[in-house]
């Protein structure tokens, strides 16, 4: 059974020659807070996994929505966007299919890049940012002889890409336990559902997708560092201070260079934030919602 976070209820958007699963909240009396529109990472990720406790924490006061992106999840029938642009402008085209205005965009990891772009290409769509552990702020891959053997990787024929991904996620427990300071942080349905989407998904087909459209040669072609100081909305950034998987120093460089933002680096915490620290978060989350209430 798909996972359904406590306090969501599962349904799903035909869009794009496809079904969009989306989950979501409403509170029951009506409210001007604007929603929570939630982008959840790459890898093995989905809607469920890194939004398991914002339905029940915030879906009382306000609407909350979170999709599955193509590739990902149980959204089906649709090709997957590719880099951050493609993906930001498919998130706009579900908000429009929503029927909702102005909201507060979450996103998490690869969905931070995708909601950076979302601001950056729909501004009217977006009335506040909180961006976690987020990508798309990084000139280079590591090194350049990493950089170059990661963009070579990502130009193999999907004949050969799809079985090595395939072969990466037989082992996606022990991926886990390397993106976050303590797995045990984790609630069990998110632990067991990160396994369960690496077996539905075995080629990662979306965030595959995303890699071969963000790496180039020499140097990433999804680094908005040179343009974030265009995204005037206020804009939280929450990043775990031991994070293996995206430098915080991106966060840190981009709090400099931004008109409206505060950076809380989370310390004895991972690439997860919002679920290793999740009381943290929400802490942190009902503040930056209150100054915009």
């Amino acid at each position: 059974m798909p996972l359904v976070p406590p306090g969501a209820r599962s349904t799903h958007l035909d869009l794009a020659g496809g079904r969009v699963r989306v989950l979501r909240a409403e509170p029951d009396v009506h409210t001007a807070r604007p929603p929570l529109l939630l982008i959840h990472g790459g890898g093995s990720d989905n809607a469920a996994i890194s939004w398991y406790r914002l339905f029940e924490q915030f879906g009382p006061e306000r609407a909350v929505y979170a999709p599955d992106l193509p590739g990902f999840g149980h959204t089906e029938g649709i090709p997957a966007p590719g880099g951050p642009d493609r993906q930001a402008d498919f998130v706009a085209r579900v908000a429009e299919a929503l029927g909702i205005g102005r909201v507060v965009v979450v996103g998490v990891s690869m969905g931070g890049d995708i909601a950076m772009n979302l601001a950056l290409r729909h501004p009217h769509l977006v009335d506040r940012l909180v961006l976690i552990g987020p990508g798309g702020l990084a000139p280079r891959f590591g090194s350049r002889t990493t950089q170059f053997a990661a963009w070579l990787f990502a130009q193999l024929p999907d004949a050969a890409l799809r079985p090595l991904t395939m072969l990466s996620n037989r082992f996606v427990a022990q991926a886990l336990k390397a993106m976050v300071a303590d797995v045990d942080t984790l609630p069990a349905p998110v632990r067991e559902e990160f396994i369960a989407e690496a077996r539905r998904n075995p080629t990662s087909e979306g965030y595959l997708r995303y890699n071969q459209a963000t790496l180039g040669r020499r140097e990433m072609r999804n680094n908005l560092l040179p343009q974030v100081h265009r995204i005037s909305v206020p804009t939280l950034f929450f990043h775990g201070a031991l994070d293996p998987l995206v430098n915080p120093r991106g966060s840190q460089v981009a709090v400099r260079l931004m008109p409206d933002a505060e950076l809380v680096l989370v310390p004895d915490c991972g690439h997860w934030a919002q679920v290793e620290a999740s009381e943290r978060f929400e802490t942190e989350l009902r503040t930056f919602l209150a100054a915009g209430r």
